[in-house]
């Protein structure tokens, strides 16, 4: 069985050089990072990997137009070089997309233009297509379905889309290959901070699929749980200690709307960078629909499936709406989903912190027991964030220093185009998806069998067999994205997910879960 082969695998280490406790961006690029300097490397991920965050965002690849605005030129500069390094690691799940900002008074053309020729300037050889100011019939081609009423023209600037669950994926299967063990389900229990030789920490672990316990030693533990990470502090804290942490992370949380690609049939993204109450709003072509989004509200419980506030919905729904020829509404919604962003917390920061506010950038503190725990940063920037976690290591003396670097040219798993050129991914899900895997996806058994949506039989063995899948929500909403754009559709495909997952795995998949987690993705 695939599974116990995996923790047989992890048990044959007796010490670690390092152990990532979280299995989103941050912790999957630490894993890679560290395994291609050829530390020994286990990462720990409670649910699936990419399953909270990380698989949650407005899909964008982005340099950071609004920290322009707030005059957050080092950020703008790194998202910028890190977003090409992820085009070229991944083009077949991250590509050049062309936004527009539509003007409807005379002085917005000419004031986002200015701003966003800097953007090109900060890019510089980075840059996927200059800026170029647009005309309202030309604003009305690029974007087909906008509220053409007082349109004073618009502009045209360019950065990323990409699938943030499968980079994901991406991720942890490359960090495997280059040797970590990887393991999703793996929920960890107790963290004992040892002086046993080299040894620094004993993690106590829980299979949650086979229900099994195991213990691991560790030389060093990386904290990249996300917005959990101050529990993990606190677990890993001695018991001795009743010092109480400084919180560090303040969670936004927001909302994403997905509706028919009918609102909006193209193949530029609409953004209005300031809606009546300040905040932003995005209309993003995506696997054969638009998402609509999205909302920066502080949040201070953590459930691990968040529902949208109903004052949420209302905000994108009426400035879409607006900004949209065809008004939209909550029977228009196919699919909703809430991600809570880790963002870093202040001293003054309190309960009714803005968290627009906040810092997007990340942080690494380095407990005094050794624990090292990084939050905050984004998805685009997570290559620069690990390599950050690293020199936190080597500088603190928790690791012995080796060079890094490596992951800046490292394709991931399934890099290789097609044909020397990839699908679009505004365009419905297909095989493009698996890049140069797409052959062994097709040797599976059922690869001429549909379930819907694009996924076949094949690709569910193969998420099984290859992808780590372990549960109907693992393939539905990560491996092909379905749940994020059809929810009552994912819920009718969910019995063969089911039958072919029993069949593969041996393990019960709990297809009345799933059938209820649909629920949350409806309004």
């Amino acid at each position: 069985m695939i599974r116990t082969a995996q923790w047989n695998q992890a048990n044959q280490t007796d010490l670690y050089d390092i152990t990532i406790i979280g299995g989103g961006a941050t912790g999957l690029g630490v894993a890679l990072d560290a395994a291609l300097r050829g530390f020994s490397v286990l990462l720990l991920e409670s649910h699936d990997f990419g399953g909270g965050t990380s698989s949650r965002s407005t899909k964008l690849l982005h340099g950071g137009v609004r920290y322009l605005a707030q005059g957050n030129i080092s950020l703008v500069r790194e998202a910028l070089a890190e977003r090409t390094t992820v085009l070229h690691i991944a083009p077949h799940l991250a590509q050049p997309l062309p936004f527009v900002m539509p003007s409807y008074q005379w002085w917005q053309t000419p004031f986002y233009g200015m701003g966003l020729k800097a953007y090109d300037l900060l890019a510089g050889k980075a840059g996927l297509g200059s800026t170029q100011l647009l005309s309202s019939r030309e604003v009305k081609a690029a974007l087909p379905g906008i509220n053409d009423k007082h349109l004073q023209g618009g502009v045209q600037y360019w950065d990323g889309q990409f699938d943030d669950a499968r980079l994901a994926l991406a991720l942890a299967r490359s960090a495997e290959r280059a040797g970590a063990v990887t393991l999703n389900y793996a929920d960890v229990t107790a963290i004992e901070h040892i002086n046993a030789g080299e040894a620094k920490f004993n993690i106590a672990v829980t299979d949650r699929r086979l229900g099994l316990d195991h213990h691991f030693k560790t030389r060093a533990l990386i904290n990249a749980a996300g917005v959990w990470v101050d529990q993990i502090r606190q677990m890993a804290q001695p018991a001795t200690d009743k010092t109480p942490h400084h919180r560090m992370v303040s969670p936004s949380q927001g909302v994403h709307v997905v509706v028919d690609r009918s609102f909006m049939p193209a193949e530029h993204a609409l953004l209005v960078p300031k809606t009546e109450d300040g905040r932003v709003l995005f209309a993003v072509p995506w696997m054969g629909s638009i998402i609509l989004g999205t909302t920066d509200t502080p949040r201070q419980d953590l459930p691990r499936e968040p529902d949208p506030f109903a004052s949420e919905l209302d905000f994108i729904l009426q400035e879409a709406s607006k900004v949209l020829s065809k008004p939209v509404t909550r029977d228009d919604i196919k699919s909703v989903w809430v991600g809570l962003r880790p963002l870093v917390a202040t001293p003054a920061a309190n309960d009714n912190t803005a968290t627009k506010t906040l810092s997007r950038e990340h942080t690494i503190v380095t407990d005094p027991n050794g624990l090292v725990t990084v939050t905050g940063g984004k998805w685009t920037t997570y290559r620069a964030m690990a390599e950050d976690v690293m020199d936190a290591c080597f500088k603190a003396g928790i690791l012995p220093t080796r060079p890094g670097g490596a992951t800046r040219t490292h394709a991931l798993v399934g890099a290789a185009q097609i044909g020397g050129q990839n699908h679009a991914l505004w365009q419905p899900p297909g095989p493009h998806l698996y890049g140069s895997e797409i052959e062994a996806v097709q040797q599976c058994p059922g690869a001429d069998h549909e379930i819907g949506l694009g996924l076949t039989e094949a690709m569910v063995r193969f998420a099984a067999r290859h992808e780590y899948a372990q549960t109907i929500e693992d393939v539905l909403a990560r491996r092909w994205r379905v749940l994020f754009l059809d929810a009552k559709l994912a819920c009718s495909m969910a019995p063969e997910v089911d039958r072919i997952l029993r069949e593969e795995t041996g393990l019960d998949t709990d297809l009345a879960a799933f059938e209820k987690l649909t629920e949350h993705y409806l309004p």
